[in-house]
């Protein structure tokens, strides 16, 4: 599939399914840029052509030009193309260096939080179809099976956020195949995850303590209370440098004093926020007393 600067360049039909222009990658690029903060380099229009070629099938379409003039009175569909215009690959257990160091060196603070009376709240943000919520939860209980039902009888909550509604609905299912649970060690898989055929379904103690909701980290938080922990890996590598120093500035914001930002391997702190963290190892940040 070659991309033409004009219909009347358009490649033959014969040759691909809808009509696709320059100037149809460069308004689905801006769109998804408002929408989501991600940033399409034009390496990208291949990729946003086989995408976004399911959806105009669907809405039974032939042209990107009549199927970005709906996206423009149809919020739900504009939703679904900015949602299938993102990356969602993760893994249970991905950088499990992070998890050693939130088992290690913070839960046991916030567990005496817990017992004390106290509120502990933890963010996956970007979690995607639920792999990173799931792990956090079977971290934490490790090999004890009446924690889960001791943390629900105390105020803690794992929330789990994130742009895509097709994804979080895989989130909410908690189903998995075999081929993707078995990154879960062993002694955990068996404990906190059920055989169903070809597939691994999460427990349902451990996806109580999860809340899933949809969320873009672009728009408005209606989060009222901070957090203790943050985890939000792999997503702004997507972001431009101003998006992601808004963005850290807002973790910062949403993180109590002392609190811990998790990020992916390849991102770095950006910005003003930058100011407010202390590196306690790789990729891993605590937020300054102020």
């Amino acid at each position: 599939m070659t991309l033409t600067t004009d219909t009347k360049n358009a490649l033959p039909s014969e040759r691909r399914e809808f009509e696709y222009t320059l100037k149809d990658f460069e308004k689905v690029r801006d769109l998804v840029y408002q929408n989501a903060g991600i940033t399409l380099q034009s390496s990208k229009t291949n990729l946003v052509y086989s995408r976004l070629s399911k959806r105009l099938r669907a809405c039974g379409m032939q042209r990107f030009k009549d199927y970005l003039t709906y996206l423009d009175e149809n919020e739900e569909e504009r939703t679904r193309a900015v949602t299938s215009l993102t990356t969602n690959h993760t893994s249970f257990f991905r950088e499990k260096h992070h998890f050693d160091h939130l088992v290690n060196e913070v839960w046991p603070a916030l567990k005496k939080k817990l017992e004390s009376g106290g509120r502990v709240r933890i963010w996956s943000a970007g979690c995607s179809s639920g792999e990173e919520p799931y792990t956090l939860a079977m971290a934490l209980a490790g090999t004890d099976r009446n924690l889960p039902r001791w943390l629900l009888k105390h105020d803690f909550r794992i929330l789990a956020s994130d742009l895509a509604p097709h994804v979080l609905a895989t989130a909410r299912a908690g189903r998995y195949p075999n081929s993707i649970a078995e990154s879960i060690p062993a002694s955990l898989r068996n404990l906190w995850m059920t055989a169903d055929g070809d597939s691994m379904v999460v427990n349902p103690i451990c996806q109580q303590l999860i809340a899933f909701r949809e969320l873009n980290l672009l728009g408005t938080w209606p989060m009222r209370h901070q957090f203790d922990v943050i985890f939000c890996r792999n997503v702004m590598i997507y972001f431009d440098e101003p998006t992601k120093s808004t963005l850290f500035q807002n973790f910062s914001k949403k993180l109590v004093t002392g609190g811990y930002l998790y990020i992916g391997h390849s991102e770095r702190l950006v910005g003003k926020a930058s100011q407010d963290f202390v590196s306690k190892g790789q990729t891993i940040y605590q937020k300054r007393s102020m």
